[in-house]
């Protein structure tokens, strides 16, 4: 073997090494999940965007509860909700739904919104309101002002549901509206590939969006309930 081949055989064996570690790093991503000794049990959050879903398949791939979106903002439905909560019920899932806050609306009309589209169903988990900059209009109100749309929002839902509402609220806006503010409600946190550390207290983690679920097309969001907490324990 001449000095060229060694070169070139040397280079070839470099390149597949480096294409052998990037996808062992993107096994290990897109299959990370907590310590399921810890966190027991597993759930889901849908809405329209996951399309068609197989619910029993779903149900059959260690998933134990899903929350799905209702509603967003002042007027929209999710064209989904009532296919997908028939279906997790079908399924032997607990179910919740939620409702995407909009920085652009009053917390009073999207309260209308939610509970227009929310069923009567006393078995239901608590109901979420997503809080996020995400996706959301460029608007950003004041501290202020987004506690009150938020108080108004929780002060119409929760006594027409007789359930304390939960709040969805990665760290970005965890941080700029809700730390240390006094609303006190139980917390959904996003933590994404690692244990979150922005909160101490919270019920719910979600800790991927980008998982693989039987019964679900593409991405799903996974989460898991805090460990020593129970589902019963989202139900009121």
């Amino acid at each position: 073997m001449n000095f060229l081949q060694a070169v070139l055989r040397t280079l070839f064996y470099i390149a597949v090494g480096g294409v052998i570690s990037i996808a062992g790093a993107a096994f290990f991503f897109m299959n990370w999940e907590p310590d399921r000794d810890d966190y027991t049990l597993r759930g889901v959050d849908v809405s329209h965007h996951q399309k068609d879903i197989d619910w029993q398949a779903v149900a059959g791939d260690d998933v134990s509860f899903a929350y799905i979106k209702a509603s967003e903002g002042g007027d929209f439905k999710d064209s989904a909700f009532k296919r997908n909560w028939e279906g997790a019920k079908s399924a032997g899932l607990a179910r919740g739904a939620y409702h995407y806050f909009s920085l652009c609306k009053e917390g009073a009309a999207q309260a209308r919104n939610f509970l227009s589209v929310l069923p009567d169903d006393p078995d239901m988990l608590a109901p979420m309101l997503d809080l996020e900059f995400e996706g959301n209009c460029a608007r950003r109100p004041t501290v202020g002002e987004m506690l009150t749309e938020i108080s108004d929002f929780v002060a119409a839902v929760e006594p027409a549901t007789g359930k304390r509402v939960i709040f969805y609220a990665p760290e970005e806006f965890y941080k700029t509206y809700l730390k240390d503010r006094g609303l006190n409600r139980r917390l959904w946190v996003r933590s994404i590939w690692h244990a979150p550390s922005y909160a101490k207290e919270w019920v719910l983690w979600q800790y991927h969006q980008r998982g693989t679920v039987s019964g679900i097309s593409g991405n799903a969001d996974l989460n898991v309930l805090q460990k020593g907490l129970a589902l019963k324990d989202l139900q009121r």
